[in-house]
């Protein structure tokens, strides 16, 4: 007791002092992230855009004058209007708030895409009050990294670092805007790395708890070295605010970016012409693979580079160029690495062997969602299986219109066949059991091949629904249940 009223004694005095320090439960100091601030702060820079928007000649002007007492009740619920009439229905409006960092004494500037989308004039803010309208040289919209350049020498820029040499749970530190609110600083750690989002197959996000907010958008996140290791880019929110969930793209992702950028304004990525899925366990246990892993190839574009090298649809997807693919969402991002125009040799499981196929890298280019269209037509005579599937043979018609030699049309779905994913107007083109494939000629022979497999395995069947493939699979155990109701 009288060791504890020491150590009191002590810390009351050090309060009293002003001194502080906080010492964990291990006895070891937090960190100090004041002399990082200190450095680096001085290259952040807050960006302000904005964008001419046209009102409509047509607008009614704004009722009150700014003296009158029911101008400031009104205009809190009705949009202002162009005061001069002869302005052609336009006035400028702030669009945008965000951030962005200095990489260059020269003036370059690197922030997200989506804070400089569809601006008229980008100016930014230095930490020392200046201020310099932004040219946009170039932006990437598919992984939001956008380069800018101001017209200004001599400036302080930050240091880059290795994301690659990122752990998990270390210290990570963010400089921005959040909410306009320029040069705030926030902490945290690293909470998980190669992060794949929906709809963002071309970068292996770092996903941290640092509290990242509107206006944030666009700057550094630095490491414990005070390098910059990524650009913070978007949250998880179901809120619009700060939910403990904050996304960075590594930097070295965005300084590739920017070279491409700034020697020829666009960026090149490679493509194969393939669409896959992730291979599941039923999927792997269906192939006849050792583990759960790669990228099962659904559909091949007609005569793209995979089409000319030989892939097939059903092939899984093992490694790329020498990389293991371990999930489906890391084969998106080393292809588009690729530079177009490069061979490279793609490894992948075909009727339970492996293949290794040399295949050219093609060029990326924006494509446009292919929609499933309805198969026009009736198909022949429907009958139901022990799956709970209800199928008919595809008339001569639908073939033709499908590109198919075989496959059936579902036409109803009942127990277990309507909990799977299937859809009725699916084409079922081929079952796969234990490894083995059986392409699907016809309803009567369809229901020979699940009849020849065991009620307790799964079944997977490629399907076709639309212009796509797909894997679809049906558990075992519970497929006996399908066929009993409405026979």
């Amino acid at each position: 007791m009288r060791r504890l009223s020491r150590w009191l004694l002590l810390f009351s005095f050090l309060g009293l002092t002003g001194l502080s320090f906080t010492v964990s439960a291990q006895g070891r100091s937090l960190p100090d992230f004041t002399v990082l601030v200190e450095q680096q702060g001085p290259a952040v820079v807050n960006i302000a855009t904005t964008q001419r928007v046209r009102t409509g000649a047509q607008a009614m002007p704004f009722p009150f004058d700014e003296n009158d007492p029911a101008f400031e009740l009104f205009r809190r619920f009705l949009p202002q209007m162009p005061r001069d009439p002869g302005d052609g229905g336009q006035r400028d409006a702030e669009k945008s708030l965000g951030s962005g960092f200095i990489i260059s004494s020269d003036g370059y500037l690197l922030t997200n895409a989506h804070v400089v989308d569809g601006a008229d004039t980008v100016t930014v803010r230095l930490t020392d009050k200046r201020e310099f309208r932004a040219k946009v040289i170039g932006a990437d919209k598919r992984a939001d990294v956008a380069l800018l350049k101001i017209d200004a020498t001599g400036l302080p820029t930050v240091r880059l670092g290795d994301a690659a040499r990122l752990k998990v749970g270390e210290w990570v530190v963010a400089i921005g805007s959040p909410f306009g609110f320029e040069n705030s600083v926030t902490a945290g750690i690293v909470s998980a790395k190669g992060r794949a989002l929906p709809q963002e197959n071309y970068v292996p996000f770092i996903q941290t708890d640092v509290a990242i907010n509107p206006g944030n958008s666009g700057g550094p996140l630095f490491n414990m070295n005070g390098e910059v290791v990524g650009i913070n880019s978007q949250i998880y929110s179901r809120s619009g605010g700060f939910m403990g969930l904050s996304f960075a793209i590594p930097i070295d992702v965005a300084m590739d970016i920017q070279q491409q950028l700034r020697s020829t304004g666009k960026v090149s990525r490679g493509r194969l012409g393939i669409v896959i899925q992730e291979v599941s366990k039923e999927l792997a246990e269906a192939l006849g693979l050792a583990q759960q892993a790669g990228a099962v190839v659904n559909a091949v574009e007609r005569g793209g580079p995979a089409d000319k090298a030989g892939l097939e649809a059903g092939d899984v997807i093992l490694k790329f160029d020498g990389k293991t693919i371990t999930s489906s969402a890391e084969l998106p991002r080393l292809v588009a690495a690729a530079k177009p125009g490069s061979r490279a040799s793609v490894q992948v499981w075909r009727k339970g062997k492996l293949r290794d196929i040399p295949v050219q890298i093609g060029q990326m280019v924006d494509e446009g969602t292919v929609a499933a269209r309805p198969l026009s037509g009736k198909g022949g005579a429907a009958s139901s299986n022990r799956l709970g599937l209800v199928v008919s043979d595809l008339t001569a018609a639908q073939r033709r219109e499908l590109e198919l030699d075989g496959g059936v049309l579902i036409e109803e779905l009942r127990g277990a066949a309507a909990r799977s994913g299937l859809r009725t107007g699916d084409v079922i083109v081929a079952v796969i059991s234990k490894g083995s494939t059986s392409e699907v000629k016809s309803a009567e022979q369809l229901n020979r091949l699940l009849n020849q497999v065991d009620p307790a395995a799964n079944v997977t069947l490629l399907i076709r629904r639309g212009e796509m493939q797909t894997f679809v699979t049906i558990r075992g155990g519970a497929a006996g249940n399908g066929n009993g109701n409405g026979r």
